[in-house]
């Protein structure tokens, strides 16, 4: 049978959960070649197997991932953990951070018009930031957006700085303290973060949720 539903009124009939959308804003510069974009793409695929892996977590998580590298990409749009796979990432370029944030806040601001179009309650959505440089754009703009969302509590931003990261700015950026990854630890960090999310879902669509915090003497985060 062929419903006259459009087709994201079919998504949401068959999975009426309550979404909890976090977006990946992932620096894919040319300076994360190697090593850390390989270590990167590994903690990837840990996420989305580790959601995978919760029940609850897997209706109600929707997943998206923004790039920057020499230009913003959308390289995964919002789908939820089951139907979600990890885009193959590929290192180039410059360090366009404003533009990214700003693209992920406004994906957000689309993705919640939905939800509200379709009936579907929602979490507060994550915006999560991870970058190794210092952006070669204007990122002002993106920073007075941010605080606005954070103000209104329209979404919750983290930001992560990987080696030479450019903390002053990422300082502006942020409402939260930036952290800096302790070496090579992004599957431990992807780690927290689907352990975070987690939680989140399993939670009521207005609760507040304690996060483990990061920067522990064992974590994976330093301040």
């Amino acid at each position: 049978m062929v419903s006259n539903l459009p087709f994201g009124a079919v998504e949401f009939a068959a999975n009426p959960e309550p979404r909890c959308p976090c977006v990946l804003v992932l620096d894919t510069s040319a300076s994360m070649a190697g090593t850390r974009l390989q270590e990167l793409q590994r903690g990837l695929q840990q996420f989305r197997d580790e959601l995978s892996g919760d029940a609850l977590a897997r209706k109600r998580v929707e997943l998206a991932i923004i790039t920057f590298g020499g230009s913003v990409k959308l390289a995964s749009d919002f789908a939820s953990v089951e139907h979600f796979e990890p885009p193959r990432l590929q290192a180039d370029g410059l360090t366009p951070m404003g533009s990214a944030v700003s693209t992920a806040l406004d994906l957000v601001k689309a993705r919640k018009q939905v939800y509200r179009e379709n009936g579907v309650a929602y979490y507060r959505p994550w915006v999560f930031l991870l970058t190794d440089g210092e952006p070669n754009d204007d990122w002002h703009a993106a920073c007075v957006a941010v605080r606005e969302v954070e103000a209104s509590r329209q979404v919750a931003f983290f930001a992560v700085g990987v080696g030479e990261a450019n903390f002053e700015v990422l300082r502006q950026v942020s409402v939260r303290l930036p952290l800096q990854l302790r070496g090579m630890m992004f599957r431990e960090m992807f780690q927290w973060l689907s352990n975070s999310l987690k939680s989140v879902s399993h939670s009521g669509v207005s609760d507040e949720v304690g996060l483990k915090n990061p920067a522990s003497p064992e974590g994976w985060a330093k301040i």
